[in-house]
């Protein structure tokens, strides 16, 4: 029998829940507005388990969004896995949000009309602030490349593999605001956000091998300390 998986996607702005059977997708809902991780989550959560038909005690296990993305989103996300895990004493997973936003990019990349002899790099970004962006580099087969990093975007940022003759697909949030800068011919553009339908392939595969996460340890992963700004109120 295929198991039962949640999946809570929350690295970025919009908050998304995935149930599945095995790899096939049996409910889905997201947030209409942006941080609204902390109200509807739960209430997400819920939804999502309904339009499947299943209950929490059928899950086989919970998978989470590992990072980098929104500190205070990445939080919400993994309380909310780990207290189902801890109530139904049922295993974790958690999935790097780049790799899975890759995994997305793949899927959709099938549907571009581009030479299949073509060297495609996928480049998932998750925006970070002004022209900063989480990022990390994957291969045609959704390998890493290059591991996870912040950085900030300028024209010759992909010029080493610019320069390898092959093209490179950018998605995910942080994008769209690199458009204008990264005008070149071999770099494209989809649109695929994080969603927790990109969880899934992941999620199932670590759960075929039993790599699972300890649950009372198991932190996200934030790539860089969150931005903490000091009040500049006076104290009588």
């Amino acid at each position: 029998m295929q198991p039962i998986l949640l999946h809570i996607e929350s690295s970025t702005d919009i908050c998304s829940i995935a149930v599945s059977r095995g790899e096939e997708l049996i409910g889905f809902t997201e947030t209409q507005e942006a941080y609204q991780h902390a109200s509807q989550m739960t209430l997400l959560i819920d939804e999502a388990m309904q339009k499947a038909g299943v209950s929490l005690v059928e899950l086989a296990a919970v998978s989470v969004s590992l990072g980098p993305g929104s500190y205070t989103s990445l939080r919400v996300g993994f309380s909310t896995a780990k207290g189902i895990c801890y109530a139904l004493d049922k295993p974790l997973i958690t999935v790097p949000s780049l790799q899975a936003l890759a995994g997305g990019m793949a899927e959709a990349s099938k549907s571009l009309s581009m030479d299949e002899s073509t060297h495609l790099h996928y480049i998932p970004m998750i925006d970070a602030r002004r022209m900063e962006v989480y990022r990390a580099i994957y291969d045609q087969q959704v390998q890493i490349k290059e591991e996870p990093e912040a950085v900030v975007i300028d024209a010759s940022v992909f010029d080493n593999y610019l320069s390898q003759g092959g093209d490179l697909l950018l998605g995910g949030n942080g994008a769209p605001k690199t458009k204008e800068i990264l005008d070149h011919p071999q770099i494209h553009f989809v649109a695929v956000l994080a969603s927790a339908r990109y969880l899934i392939p992941f999620a199932v595969e670590a759960y075929r091998v039993e790599r699972f996460a300890d649950v009372a340890y198991a932190e996200p992963f934030y790539l860089k300390p969150p931005n903490i700004t000091v009040s500049k109120k006076k104290f009588l």
